[in-house]
């Protein structure tokens, strides 16, 4: 009984080990001080998307899981066009959403959707590595669709 107790409790305790090494999120210094991974040494480069009639959305980019960024979304209302990612939106934890100068704290999105000329702030931390892509609903076009990889 002894020796199959010691036994599950290794098993055990190797599993934990298996998923606490494969779910560790590395932000991108090593003194995050008080501010956690909002530290301005965690935060990464600046996304800047724009939507356009037949504008080209974006460069691909490549996050590090447990960085901090800030996405600006940006449409020049010549036509009414959406952003599409459940994917995305549901590998990063998302900060906030600025609208207007209206902060939006989400618990989840599919999409944005722009009738007219603006821009979207989304802050989030890179969580979950993979490979994502937004696009423009109901477009065919490379440039309609940008490639996010979080590793």
């Amino acid at each position: 009984m002894m020796k199959s107790m010691n036994m599950t409790t290794t098993l055990l305790a190797a599993s934990f080990a298996l998923v606490a090494n494969v779910a560790v999120a590395e932000p991108l210094c090593d003194d995050l001080g008080f501010s956690g991974l909002f530290a301005n040494c965690n935060r990464g480069e600046e996304i800047a998307l724009t939507l356009g009639s037949g504008k080209a959305l974006g460069e691909d980019v490549v996050l590090e899981s447990g960085a901090y960024y800030e996405m600006m979304i940006t449409s020049d209302g010549t036509a009414e066009l959406a952003l599409h990612g459940p994917g995305f939106f549901r590998a990063i934890w998302m900060d906030e959403i600025v609208i207007n100068e209206i902060e939006v704290r989400p618990m989840a999105i599919d999409s944005f959707e722009f009738d007219d000329a603006g821009t979207l702030e989304l802050s989030f931390v890179a969580i979950k590595p993979g490979r994502y892509v937004l696009k423009v609903p109901g477009s065919r076009g490379e440039s309609q669709k940008i490639n996010i990889q979080i590793q």
